[in-house]
């Protein structure tokens, strides 16, 4: 199942995330439609969800433009800059996400989102 894309909107604002073939990001397909009210924290979008998982290979550094969980929060997260732990030129979450997907959008383009905003995810159809 490689390939498999997701639509995001966020408010006038339209961009596509492609995810992996692991276990989690079977969980988050099989979940969407999906929608959720924004938060923010630096530069990572990351918003609530009912996703129950337990990830075995947390990641404390992540790169721009990926997509990830957060246990804690059953959060889905969207990195698109540096966050209030990053340090120099590394990305860190608040603590380990599961990386299961990329922003497939020029991240800085998400600087103009706001907290509080409506986010929706759904399944790319793949026409072909």
């Amino acid at each position: 199942m490689e390939g498999r894309k997701i639509r995001i909107e966020i408010e006038g604002l339209e961009f596509t995330i492609e995810i992996n073939s692991t276990q989690l990001a079977d969980l988050v397909w099989d979940k969407l439609p999906m929608e959720a009210s924004i938060n923010l924290w630096g530069d990572e979008i990351y918003f609530q969800t009912d996703i129950e998982f337990e990830p075995n290979d947390l990641k404390q550094v992540v790169g721009i433009g990926d997509v990830a969980f957060w246990p804690p929060g059953k959060a889905l997260c969207l990195f698109f800059g540096q966050t209030p732990m990053s340090t120099r030129d590394e990305i860190r979450p608040a603590s380990g996400v599961d990386v299961f997907g990329k922003l497939l959008v020029e991240p800085k383009l998400l600087k103009v989102v706001k907290p509080g905003q409506s986010i929706n995810l759904a399944k790319v159809q793949d026409l072909s």
